[in-house]
């Protein structure tokens, strides 16, 4: 008891600490001064050599389970999860990193609402009620009035960003017997080709310090932030999972208030909890406590490895991320 409870306080000091980096993703793209798909390219390079020198340390090729079933489906989630990396930093462009932060959050009820479509899931009447108050809660953050194309531009970005962020989730799920930071090395590598011909070499070539910041995102968001996250996963109840993920979207936005003076309004605020509560009743009610093994995100936030910035997790492994912070992305 003594030991299962001493590692479940290292799984929560673990998950904190990647949920507070995530919280920080935000400025390192606004101040890398580069455009979303040239930040996206070269995280996914210094994301690739990250995961990939931690995996070869750790002898996770040996015995990699990636058959050509499982390296086609990572591939897939990694065509999602880059674009949706994309769209997100779109959104934080366009309008704020605080209120696309907030409405990335939504990734939860796409994924119910593709359940229903793809995998022909059972929607009960208490998840309609809370998809019903989340998107109640949506229209308040929004706070959308005719003519903002701004806010417009930056909603559109980010729920586009939140369903392929669930697209990641559904087709990662499907993964089994593969250790998360492969599958997340994956999806990495596939958007380096990918993102190639978008990618911007001449502005990058006149960022000087932004390289810093990308190399950040790479090195630190991608790698040491996953690490973090999937030990911690291995070790926690999908329960504390849940309320742990809600560290990035808090961070998020005092780190945007603090540093660019961003902040969501009073009306935009009374949004904030209705779409915090539902994502964690539709969370919990969804997926039964795991007993702890070796997981994996999504994203981004990679996969539901959930934004800004983790892979999705997939079968076989550690209890499921409650909410898109919990992959990603962000």
């Amino acid at each position: 008891m003594r030991n299962r409870l001493g590692s479940e306080s290292r799984g929560t000091i673990e998950l904190t600490l990647a949920m507070v980096l995530s919280g920080t993703l935000g400025v390192f793209v606004v101040e890398s001064g580069a455009s979303p798909f040239t930040v996206v390219f070269f995280r996914c390079v210094f994301g690739a050599v990250a995961l990939g020198a931690y995996s070869l340390a750790r002898g996770f090729f040996t015995g990699h389970g990636l058959t050509r079933r499982n390296l086609g489906l990572a591939a897939l989630g990694g065509v999602f999860i880059v674009f949706n990396w994309v769209f997100l930093f779109e959104a934080y462009e366009a309008t704020s990193i605080s209120f696309a932060t907030v409405v990335y959050h939504t990734q939860p009820f796409f994924l119910v609402l593709l359940g229903a479509l793809v995998l022909r899931e059972r929607i009960g009447a208490a998840k309609v009620g809370w998809l019903a108050v989340a998107f109640a809660g949506l229209v308040l953050v929004s706070g959308v009035r005719p003519g903002d194309t701004a806010s417009l531009k930056g909603l559109g970005f980010a729920l586009a960003a939140a369903v392929l962020y669930a697209l990641a989730t559904i087709v990662t799920k499907r993964i089994s017997g593969v250790r998360p930071h492969l599958i997340a090395l994956v999806q990495v590598t596939v958007g380096i080709p990918l993102l190639l011909p978008f990618a911007g070499f001449g502005e990058a070539a006149r960022l000087g310090a932004g390289w810093g910041w990308l190399a950040g995102l790479g090195l630190i968001h991608t790698g040491v932030m996953y690490v973090l996250m999937y030990a911690a996963y291995a070790k926690l109840p999908t329960a504390r999972i849940a309320v742990l993920a809600f560290t990035y979207p808090a961070v998020a936005m005092v780190v945007d208030w603090a540093v660019y003076g961003h902040h969501i309004g009073l009306v935009q605020a009374l949004g904030v909890p209705l779409i915090v509560l539902a994502s964690l009743r539709v969370t919990l009610a969804k997926a039964p406590q795991a007993p702890p093994a070796p997981q994996a995100p999504p994203a981004s936030q990679l996969p539901h490895t959930r934004a800004a910035a983790p892979a999705p997790r997939t079968e076989g492994h550690a209890p499921a991320a409650a909410s898109p912070s919990a992959t990603r992305s962000a």
